[in-house]
């Protein structure tokens, strides 16, 4: 499986990845081993979803970095009150 996640930084940006095994993904988030949030810590996790196609996850985890799936995102998949 395959997981396409969005986490809460500290400062409260937004960080969207993908990955095969996401607790494993997340505790490297937190421990400062992911360069692009290591300088934002804590991070926690706000949405995942699961795709059984790589390619199909590699897609929804572009588009949502995209200017509409942003807009997506924060109407569908983000809690108001985050």
């Amino acid at each position: 499986m395959y997981y396409v996640y969005t986490l809460k930084c500290v400062d409260k940006h937004l960080y969207t990845g993908c990955t095969e095994n996401i607790e494993e993904r997340f505790n490297r988030h937190n421990s400062g081993h992911v360069p692009a949030t290591a300088g934002r810590l804590p991070v926690e996790l706000i949405t995942y979803t699961v795709f059984k196609n790589k390619y199909k996850a590699f897609e929804f985890e572009k588009y949502l970095k995209s200017g509409s799936g942003r807009a997506f995102m924060n109407k569908h998949l983000i809690d108001d009150n985050i």
